[in-house]
């Protein structure tokens, strides 16, 4: 492997360490014993979550991760830590550090990580063709959509805890479907796993959001919950799962269906903590209402309220980008061929989120700058290193030759590639401050999952048009959509300072020597 790869990722490797060392009292929440032990349970749950999800979306050929748990014992309960490493080369160096020094090893494959860089690669091991397999993705986000909504209506009414349980029995069932060669087997998982995905992205976060504000815990604890599950749930989890599912295909020859049984077992493991610690809660429990109350209530929620369709708008912009970046960055670093180390690229794109990530954490810590404010600046930064496919495609272009290594244009493109997962790690945890502030409590997994109506709309014909258009012009639109999400971001910002100025104008007009409202 070149040097390059290495340089990269040890830079960004340090940078995070770095970040995370250096922390002052500034950039901490101080928090209570009791939500630590609340928080470390939702970390868990959801890392191992998150493990299934992004396997189950990645499309490239290696994965290159493993998450490791260890249980040690802290002021009478049992403290869950995440333990992390990066590297095929480290894992076994890793393994006996953990089994010396701790002394227990709870192994988690982390469900939804996964899966991802193998479905693909398993569809193809079955012998079907680039535009069935294409189907078979369109399958997935589309029931996401169809049936989101939904299920979203389901956990506001029925319980998220019960939603949470539901998704980690839809998800089993989708990788238990990987066994089958047969299409129509195959094509009911997709479907199983859209469902499980619409769930993933709002069930949890509403039972989390509900549960922190009935025990009482400050608000702003809230945004360090946030900024750590992406740390560990997208970062570390997504980086050790990929090694571990590297351990079982390649090391192990055990085939490209063995991720997908351990990421079910790691979701029975979920789904088992779940059953015994957490409790339920449900979107409105004043009332009854049916799911066609539900939609309407939702729907009017996003119409009569611009802070809300600000908020989906700029949510399924981001996120419609960010999938297709998914299916575009293995044949933009090579156009012919090159021999470049996917996994190891993954992992150096999922450092680069722990890295925005990191950053969040700080920025939320404060009181200024706004998460409305700094995510303007993110939203230009995220479209402006799209653009440099589009650039060094003009300027350099590449090479017919194929079979070489990675061009000097695909380096200028890897370093644009990371800095764009660093905008992502610092989206997930603002966007769901955001929501938390927003979105109305009785019905916030309905209206989340109306947000991913246009997403998956917008997934789905990226993908059914793959072929039709080049691979700048993919760029060039997704670059465009995140500048526009950056203009939307600032309408939300003017819009959210509003109440407060009203207030102070009303107040002027009884006292004139009133002074105006600071944040």
């Amino acid at each position: 492997m070149e040097l390059f790869y290495f340089m990269v990722f040890g830079a960004l490797g340090a940078v995070v360490a770095a970040l995370e060392l250096s922390k002052n009292s500034k950039d901490r929440i101080n928090t209570s014993p009791a939500f630590n032990s609340f928080k470390n349970n939702y970390l868990v749950v959801y890392s191992l979550m998150m493990g299934c999800y992004y396997l189950d979306k990645e499309t490239t050929k290696y994965l290159r991760m493993k998450l490791s748990i260890v249980v040690r014992a802290y002021s009478g309960s049992l403290e869950l830590m995440i333990l992390a490493e990066f590297s095929t080369v480290v894992l076994t160096s890793l393994i006996s550090f953990v089994a010396i020094d701790v002394g227990v090893i709870l192994s988690n494959l982390a469900g939804d990580w996964l899966q991802g860089p193998y479905v693909y690669y398993l569809y193809s091991t079955y012998g079907f063709g680039k535009g069935e397999i294409g189907q078979l993705f369109i399958a997935g986000f589309g029931s996401s959509m169809l049936f989101g909504t939904i299920v979203g209506s389901l956990a506001d009414k029925q319980g998220r805890r019960r939603a949470c349980v539901t998704y980690c029995i839809t998800y089993i069932l989708s990788c238990i479907t990987k066994h089958s060669p047969q299409y129509k087997i195959l094509m009911i998982g997709r479907v199983l796993g859209g469902i499980a995905t619409s769930l993933l992205f709002s069930a949890f976060e509403s039972w989390l959001v509900a549960e922190h504000n009935k025990r009482g815990f400050e608000q702003q604890w809230l945004s360090l919950t946030f900024s750590k599950a992406i740390f560990l749930g997208n970062g570390l989890v997504a980086i050790l799962s990929g090694l571990f599912g590297n351990l079982l295909v390649d090391s192990l020859s055990l085939g490209p269906v063995a991720p997908f049984d351990a990421a079910a077992c790691f979701l029975a493991i979920g789904m088992a903590i779940i059953l015994s610690s957490w409790t339920e809660n449900f979107g409105d429990p004043s009332e009854n209402k049916d799911l066609l109350t539900q939609f309407r209530g939702a729907a009017v929620a996003i119409a009569s309220d611009e802070k809300i369709a600000l908020l989906g708008a700029i949510q399924s912009l981001f996120e419609g980008s960010m999938y297709t970046f998914v299916f575009l960055w293995t044949p933009a670093l090579s156009p012919n061929d090159e021999e470049i180390p996917h996994g190891f690229i993954f992992a150096t794109f999922m450092l680069a989120s722990m890295l925005g990530s990191s950053l969040a954490s700080r920025l939320m810590a404060r009181s200024s700058p706004r998460v409305e404010s700094y995510m303007q600046i993110v939203f230009v930064i995220s479209s402006a290193s799209l653009l440099l496919p589009i650039i060094t495609n003009f300027l350099m272009p590449p090479s017919k030759e194929k079979g070489r290594s990675i061009s000097f244009a695909g380096c200028l493109q890897l370093l644009g590639f990371c800095t764009f997962e660093a905008c992502v790690g610092i989206f997930w945890p603002s966007i769901m401050k955001m929501r938390s502030q927003y979105i109305p409590e009785e019905a916030r997994s309905t209206i989340m999952n109306f947000f991913r109506i246009p997403l998956n709309i917008f997934v789905c014909i990226v993908l059914y048009n793959v072929n039709a258009f080049p691979i700048t012009v993919m760029f060039g639109m997704c670059s465009i959509f995140l500048f526009v999400a950056s203009i939307l971001q600032r309408r939300l910002m003017a819009i959210s300072d509003k109440p407060k100025m009203e207030n102070w104008t009303a107040m002027k007009e009884r006292d004139p020597e009133a002074e105006p409202l600071n944040d």
